[in-house]
């Protein structure tokens, strides 16, 4: 089998799908790449280094689409910069797509990926289980976004995180809340406290308190009724507009006490919830932070603009974009390895028609032989339910 790897082109994204460290892996599983030329410069790996791990390097990328029964990307083929990508005219029947193709928030984009016949394979589908967590690419970006925002925080921020004694006298340490403690927040909160903040965080899952505080923050606990906070994979449910209501009036004392606010709260596939009013920002002191790394689902922050960084009532709002993106050798590595996992398991047992049991190819492929075929997008195109497929002998 040949996999391609054409050259991002979607605005702002520095990623490549497969660096050369795992070439051998993939050819372990018999995979041969196919790479553009310059696909992964700007994340710091060379061509050179590609064709000596033994990828053949091109400089066609209609090359890349013809030759290639597997096509390997970070970012979907169905939209580039709010705009159908010109690559969709380039897959056909029979090939199959894997990468971040965003189903859940573009499940019009899956509808043309169906149209085209080839077999959409969406990596942020891979469910959350022990067998599954070697693949897991949204857990690796979300740490380095984690990460990530901090360091955005602690740049834009008139003073420093930690608490200094001098001879001018003691500093005292900068105070930052976290909102939403998935594995974005989480890495925010365990980079915030290196770096010498007192943090502290809030999740609508009283479940993660425990973590919370095993990094050394503190848990904000609200009054608030939090049965059924969370799905069975583990990611925060949306709530109702009441309970958003009450949480923000609970919650704007805290914000107004803190020196940095990251929020992260976004639930798969929905508008993130407005956490952080207009109020709420006016409430916070001069020279405070926000960093809502939400702002591409919608952001947490009423105020939020995407891809801006603004001023209002002197509180810096950052919206951040790509923000993996900015860390993009390291960002395609976790990537990299994550998805040549699933394709040694994928390759192995198929697109076409994956076992009933087999529910990480079973839960990724959202596009097939033309028709959307998983159940969650196709709930939000309003299509009907597609037959359950059985167990061989069953």
């Amino acid at each position: 089998m040949i996999a391609g790897v054409p050259r991002e082109e979607f605005p702002g994204e520095r990623r490549v799908a497969v660096v050369p460290a795992v070439l051998p892996t993939l050819a372990k599983a018999g995979v041969e790449v196919l790479v553009e030329a310059g696909c992964g410069g700007q994340a710091g790996f060379p061509d050179a280094e590609y064709a000596a791990k033994g990828a053949t390097v091109t400089t066609s990328r209609d090359e890349i689409f013809q030759k290639a029964g597997l096509i390997l990307s970070v970012r979907s083929l169905a939209s580039r910069g709010g705009g159908p990508s010109p690559d969709l005219g380039r897959l056909r029947r029979g090939q199959a797509l894997v990468g971040l193709l965003d189903p859940l928030g573009d499940p019009a984009g899956m509808q043309r990926l169906a149209a085209t016949g080839a077999t959409a394979v969406a990596l942020e589908l891979i469910p959350r289980t022990t067998r599954a967590q070697s693949m897991d690419v949204l857990s690796s970006m979300a740490t380095l976004v984690g990460y990530r925002a901090v360091l955005l925080a602690a740049e834009a921020l008139p003073r420093i995180f930690p608490m200094l004694m001098t001879a001018a006298g003691t500093i005292r340490p900068a105070k930052v809340l976290v909102v939403g403690a998935g594995v974005a927040g989480l890495q925010a909160i365990a980079t915030a406290k290196r770096l010498g903040a007192v943090v502290e965080a809030y999740d609508v899952r009283p479940a993660v308190k425990e973590q919370i505080e095993s990094l050394g923050a503190r848990f904000v606990e609200l009054p608030l009724e939090t049965a059924g906070a969370q799905d069975a994979g583990g990611y925060a449910k949306a709530q109702g507009e009441e309970f958003y209501r009450q949480q923000r009036e609970l919650m704007a004392r805290v914000v107004a006490a803190s020196d940095v606010v990251i929020s992260t709260a976004a639930v798969p596939g929905k508008k993130a919830p407005v956490l952080i009013t207009k109020q709420m920002v006016g409430g916070m002191a001069p020279g405070a932070v926000i960093v809502d790394v939400a702002a591409e689902q919608g952001g947490n922050c009423e105020l939020t603009r995407l891809g801006e960084r603004i001023e209002v009532g002197g509180v810096t709002i950052i919206g951040p974009t790509s923000v993996a993106s900015a860390l993009a050798y390291d960002a395609s590595q976790m990537y990299s390895r994550n998805l040549a996992t699933f394709l040694a398991h994928a390759v192995k047992n198929g697109f076409d028609t994956p076992a009933p049991e087999d529910d990480i190819v079973r839960e990724t492929r959202v596009t097939h032989a033309g028709e959307v075929v998983q159940p969650r997008v196709r709930e939000l195109l309003g299509l009907p339910a597609l037959p359950t497929p059985q167990p061989a002998g069953a």
